[in-house]
């Protein structure tokens, strides 16, 4: 594996699941996380956790529904540091969306944090990572982007933004030194799959998720989409023709 050299990292949606397990991952690498979310106490039982394994995590309360607070204080953090060399942009929510009953609060919710808050988490220090010549941001987008699933329209669009958001700054950062990676998790155990009252083909537990993900990151990779066997699935269902993949989907609701 040929492994980058990170200093400093950031990881939002830190206080549970996927953003939990990474922020553990990579201060246990000798890498100093800030870990954000919005729950304090989590945040600390967090770092307590990374002190008792003398790893370095420090706990940043915030909200990344609040893009302009996360783009000012992301901004802070990178001048404090000397330096943010990993963004992780992991905060999420998913509610159910059904077309024949939504609600425009959980719409606007997702939108606020895995569009807008997501950007802002990105956008927050690229300039200043294009300037040092280093530096990688990371999205953490998901399977569901690749189709409207029933009853995520508002879930899968957020995450289609990310994808092809992160798409693009892979295009224009080539050559700078900044590496962009998007992740496309397919189930993973944790607060937002707790509520889901169907089934969820091949679901990960988080320890392995975070473990795939963070060497993933190492490794640089473009895009990675896990596990493989959900990623197949879902490469086969992009490709199919409207007609096909709505009766499909009739069926799976």
């Amino acid at each position: 594996m040929a492994e980058m050299s990170y200093r400093t990292a950031l990881v939002t949606g830190a206080s549970s699941g996927l953003g939990r397990g990474l922020a553990l991952w990579f201060a246990r690498r000798g890498v100093k996380v800030y870990a954000a979310a919005r729950r304090r106490e989590n945040l600390e039982a967090l770092a307590n956790e990374a002190r008792a394994a003398s790893a370095h995590i420090e706990p940043v309360e915030l909200d990344v529904a609040d893009a302009d607070n996360t783009l000012a204080r992301i901004r802070e953090l990178d001048a404090a540091c000397g330096g943010l060399d990993l963004i992780i942009a992991n905060a999420g929510f998913g509610q159910e969306t059904s077309g024949k009953r939504i609600n425009w609060d959980t719409v606007k919710k997702t939108i606020d944090v895995n569009v807008t808050g997501a950007a802002a988490t990105l956008s927050a220090v690229l300039p200043q990572m294009v300037e040092r010549k280093r530096g990688h941001v990371v999205g953490v987008a998901s399977l569901a982007a690749f189709r409207g699933l029933p009853r995520n329209a508002a879930y899968s669009a957020s995450k289609a933004f990310l994808h092809i958001f992160m798409e693009s700054l892979r295009v224009d950062l080539r050559g700078t030194g900044v590496q962009v990676t998007c992740m496309y998790p397919g189930f993973v155990k944790s607060e937002m799959t707790a509520q889901n009252k169907f089934n969820m083909p091949f679901l990960l537990e988080t320890e392995e998720a975070v473990e795939l993900m963070g060497k993933a990151i190492l490794r640089g990779e473009a895009q990675y989409g896990f596990p493989w066997q959900m990623a197949g699935v879902m490469g086969l269902v992009k490709r199919l023709p409207n007609a096909l993949f709505d009766a499909a989907m009739r069926k799976a609701r």
